[in-house]
């Protein structure tokens, strides 16, 4: 196995090619609005009087549409195509950014937030499901890890920054620019052409979303990776709320910790993917993952260590699981394989961020990150059931 994924390595093809650069450069335009916003808006509702609840509530709303679009995404993209999806995806992820200027109320930002998580489930699917396309066949796990820079580097500085921004000039500049960003990306889909199943050869597949979960060795890696997603939406929720101030041993510079590593380690799990397999990384991502969750809650320089460790144990888990996702998927059913993963991102942020909110509410900011610390460790168990199931595929 080793050796084979070696030599597939060797016969590399150009990886930086036009369409690849404009679809990157798309998917950081998108995901630069989303990030700038995602502690912000949280923060706007606990302003508006909904507290941690509302906090909570905004996140799983925001989840809860984006993964409502996803599961119906491999129809979309058989009925009417790539392009013409991506582009509606950046119109309402960006768009409907505008109206939070108008909202005064905790139900009229969860309606403006709702319209948004339709933009999110559709591009999410897209960017992933393009790139593994429009990538030279040895390549993939590097183009993963590219496209992997580019949607976790806005979190290196965006959450920080919008942090700073509403705090400096007002919420309102912030949802001005997040609604924005997105909308610059419109301009490059004429571009990306490639990368992608023809609408017949869709057509050919019909599996749907549940039908993607009915098969055990992308169910276990789904359910692994959501593990890691619930303690996302955690930290990005409710760490402004549990270390509130600024400067660098603050939930800001904390977040900007957690951006730098997480894209770092994404991006060399997108290497080590191409030349071995991407399994021998779940075991120490989960582990690195629940031990910085553990400690993210304490503050000072403990928060900022563990800051480190969750955000590499994160950005392993992010590269390694997608890959294994598309490997395990047809070629033809690429956009199932993405919107599997990407379900398991965001119905575990948004899950996250729902049921630890009432946690919080009841027991307070470190007991809530120690048992979501417990929650990320017990996925260890399907990574084991994972490598133990593959084993005894491959020798018969």
């Amino acid at each position: 196995m080793k050796g084979s994924k070696d030599t597939e390595a060797t016969g590399r093809g150009t990886l930086l090619t036009r369409p690849v650069v404009l679809l990157v450069l798309t998917s950081f335009a998108a995901l630069f609005g989303f990030q700038l916003l995602l502690s912000v808006v949280p923060l706007y509702v606990d302003r508006l009087g909904g507290g941690s609840s509302g906090a909570g509530l905004v996140t799983a709303v925001f989840m809860f549409s984006t993964v409502l679009t996803q599961i119906q995404m491999p129809r979309l993209l058989r009925r009417f195509g790539h392009r013409p999806v991506l582009a509606a995806g950046l119109l309402f992820l960006g768009a409907p950014s505008f109206l939070y200027v108008l909202t005064g109320s905790v139900v009229s930002t969860l309606a403006v937030t709702l319209a948004r998580g339709i933009g999110f489930g559709i591009v999410t699917v897209l960017f992933a499901s393009l790139i593994v396309g429009l990538a030279p066949p040895g390549r993939r796990g590097e183009a993963l890890g590219v496209l992997g820079v580019a949607i976790t580097l806005p979190t290196i500085f965006c959450n920080s920054l919008g942090i700073w921004m509403a705090g400096h000039f007002g919420y309102e500049i912030v949802f001005l620019i997040g609604g924005a960003t997105p909308l610059l990306g419109l301009a490059a889909i004429p571009g990306v052409r490639g990368g992608a199943p023809s609408r017949q050869e869709a057509g050919e597949s019909t599996a749907g979303f549940f039908e993607g979960l009915k098969r055990g060795p992308l169910l276990r890696v789904v359910l692994l990776f959501s593990a890691a997603t619930m303690a996302g939406g955690v930290v990005v929720t409710f760490l402004p709320l549990a270390v509130p101030g600024s400067g660098l041993l603050s939930a800001a510079g904390a977040l900007l910790v957690v951006g730098v590593t997480s894209t770092a380690a994404r991006w060399w799990a997108g290497r080590f993917g191409d030349r071995h397999d991407s399994h021998p990384l779940l075991v120490p991502g989960l582990i690195s993952t629940a031990l910085g969750m553990a400690g993210l809650a304490s503050g000072g320089v403990v928060m900022m260590i563990s800051a480190v460790l969750f955000g590499t144990g994160f950005g392993l888990l992010q590269n390694s699981t997608l890959l294994l996702v598309m490997e395990r998927v047809p070629e033809v059913e690429q956009g199932l394989g993405s919107t599997l993963w990407n379900v398991a991102f965001d119905a575990g942020t948004g899950l996250g961020a729902v049921l630890f909110g009432l946690v919080i509410s009841t027991l307070g900011y470190s007991p809530a990150f120690y048992l979501c610390a417990g929650l990320v460790a017990s996925a260890l168990v399907l990574a084991f059931l994972d490598r133990s199931a593959t084993s005894r595929a491959r020798k018969t």
